[in-house]
């Protein structure tokens, strides 16, 4: 399994419980197909670095997790599918990024504390 980051973007016309459905709906993906979510962070809306469908904000959403390479197609189809979705992108982490993001993790977690 190999360890992947996606980072997507939703319309801003969503209510948070729009939102958090269409969360609920990639991760229960990933899940059905068998990877093991890492991490989930939620960023917010922010501006676009240029006007989408006319929209020049998003819900920016990041989602780390372990899969099956034959996982990420089914995945991003369905990304493609849903009409909430403005972008995303899929990346996937080599052994300096996977450090990288642990590291980013634990410090996140302190600030929490």
């Amino acid at each position: 399994m190999n360890q992947y980051e996606t980072v997507f973007i939703l319309t801003p016309v969503l209510s948070d419980v729009q939102m958090k459905e269409a969360v609920d709906k990639f991760r229960d993906i990933l899940t059905a197909a068998g990877s093991e979510i890492i991490n989930e962070e939620n960023w917010g809306l922010r501006k676009l670095a240029y006007p989408i469908e006319k929209k020049t904000t998003g819900f920016y959403q990041l989602i780390e997790f372990k899969a099956e390479p034959s996982v990420i197609a089914k995945f991003e189809l369905q990304m493609r599918r849903d009409e909430r979705v403005l972008r995303y992108i899929t990346v996937k982490l080599e052994k300096y990024a996977i450090e990288y993001a642990e590291k980013r993790r634990n410090l996140k977690k302190q600030k929490e504390e």
